[in-house]
């Protein structure tokens, strides 16, 4: 597999990160992952903003973002893969430096990471549905940032995964935050809720999607602290991200969701989505 890094396409095998690497040393790094769909990157600008921002609030300095949907193309071209339902993996770190724990010289070249993979969400999973629990959020303060310091969301999906579900849904003073590594909406009477953005929940692309998908077709929806009490009593329970698109949640801490079904509103959405991303049409 070619990767890049650093300004350069090189086999991944053959490819060196510095142990004096912030990343490595301090998690001192963001990243962002698009995906390709019928040959066009999936939410470009919305991505490339969200990577900007989290830039911005760590203060590494990186101009060439807007280069990066290039450089996702090159890849796709060296790896000769097909530009459908694969994603791009870009990370940049503050770079190497002497180990301490304020900033290096502002000349300090950031490392650049980037590769491709296939992401295929499974069709069974979203048209079945997927089981998840519930686990404290043990995160830091800055969720908004997309951040490399992911330990907490492993481990938070490591329990996930040993008690036989997909996802872990994460609880903070009894409201609901976020999933592990997806945004989550619970549907009462009708209508749909998730969490309001703050520093406690990253600003999930697809979120937004399915929020204007609401708004287009007409779903009341609304951005509100949702509790752990109406989570469990919701009629309908599914997940969105770039990985999982809009994943129903039928099982949660063992127990049926509603009749353990993709919920109504869950499938229109669904439908929407799915409408949407064949008829993207953003640049890459």
């Amino acid at each position: 597999m070619i990767v890049y890094l650093n300004g350069s396409f090189v086999e991944k095998a053959a490819a060196r990160i510095s142990p004096a690497d912030r990343g490595f040393l301090f998690a001192d790094g963001v990243y962002e992952v698009m995906r390709w769909y019928d040959g066009r990157l999936w939410e470009t600008e919305a991505h490339l903003a969200r990577l900007r921002d989290g830039l911005l609030k760590t203060r590494i300095v990186y101009a060439a973002a807007d280069e990066l949907p290039r450089i996702g193309r090159e890849l796709l071209e060296r790896n000769r893969a097909a530009a459908d339902r694969m994603r791009l993996y870009v990370q940049i770190t503050r770079g190497a430096a002497l180990r301490t724990h304020a900033f290096p010289d502002r000349s300090t070249p950031p490392t650049v990471y980037a590769d491709v993979a296939p992401m295929d969400t499974s069709s069974d999973e979203l048209e079945r549905g997927i089981a998840v629990i519930t686990t404290a959020d043990q995160r830091w303060a800055r969720c908004d940032i997309k951040s490399t310091a992911l330990l907490a969301n492993v481990l938070a999906s490591q329990l996930a995964v040993e008690a036989g579900a997909r996802e872990a849904i994460m609880l903070k003073d009894g409201m609901v935050t976020e999933a592990s590594h997806s945004s989550v909406f619970a549907v009462a009477n009708g209508v749909v809720r998730t969490a309001p953005l703050s520093n406690l929940i990253l600003a999930g692309v697809t979120r937004g999607v399915v929020l204007d998908l609401c708004d287009e077709h007409g779903t009341p929806a609304r951005e509100f602290p949702l509790t752990e009490a109406e989570l469990r009593n919701a009629d309908e329970i599914f997940l969105a991200g770039t990985s999982c698109e809009v994943m129903p949640v039928v099982r949660l801490d063992g127990r049926p969701v509603a009749d353990a079904r993709p919920g109504i509103v869950t499938r229109r959405l669904q439908e929407a989505f799915a409408k949407r991303t064949r008829a993207v049409r953003t640049s890459t």
